[in-house]
């Protein structure tokens, strides 16, 4: 259950005002059909994360474990400095499918999360945790309970986030995190 909770938490957390978040304000706006939004955002980040997590859980089965605990620290220190940049979307940066919400989000939320910190975070987390289906499914809530309200709520209530205190309070969980793997290993 802490590989769960863990990875919902972080996740969830960290991807407040992600360019992620605002991808799917985007498609919200764009195609005011909230369910198959939904379901895309759904689709492609289980695809995305699963890919990650088996990435993580493979590294950690490849490295020794003094290297993985010391690359896994420095992994959560530079997501919780990387989450303290705030993150915007270039209009040129993903061009959206013209198939309809479910594939336009489908393959925007794939593409866009390749390389973000939440597929960063999924790797280490994988690294760490266990059982796998634990970090998967933890990650991919976490990415549910940052994206749905966005997208049900769409640029009615944007404005209303608290984005910079998200990202301190993402910051500070990634780095109690790395602290955490410091002083006690992986195995805690």
């Amino acid at each position: 259950m802490e590989a769960l909770l863990i990875s919902t938490l972080t996740v969830a957390l960290a991807e407040i005002g992600d360019k992620t978040q605002l991808l799917a304000l985007l498609l919200a706006a764009r195609y005011r059909r909230p369910w198959p939004i939904i379901w895309g955002i759904l689709a492609a980040t289980l695809v995305n994360h699963a890919l990650s997590a088996w990435a993580g859980a493979w590294l950690a089965g490849l490295l020794p474990p003094e290297v993985l605990r010391w690359g896994v620290v420095v992994c959560f220190l530079a997501v919780a400095a990387w989450a303290l940049v705030p993150d915007k979307l270039e209009e040129d940066e993903v061009k959206a499918p013209k198939y309809g919400p479910f594939l336009a989000t489908l393959v925007a939320f794939f593409l866009v999360e390749i390389g973000d910190k939440t597929q960063v975070a999924t790797v280490v987390l994988a690294a760490k945790y266990s059982p796998l289906w634990q970090v998967i499914t933890g990650t991919t809530v976490g990415m549910l309970l940052a994206n749905v309200p966005v997208v049900l709520l769409g640029a009615r209530f944007a404005h209303r986030l608290p984005l910079r205190a998200a990202r301190w309070t993402a910051a500070a969980v990634f780095a109690l995190l790395g602290l955490w793997v410091a002083w006690f290993g992986l195995s805690a």
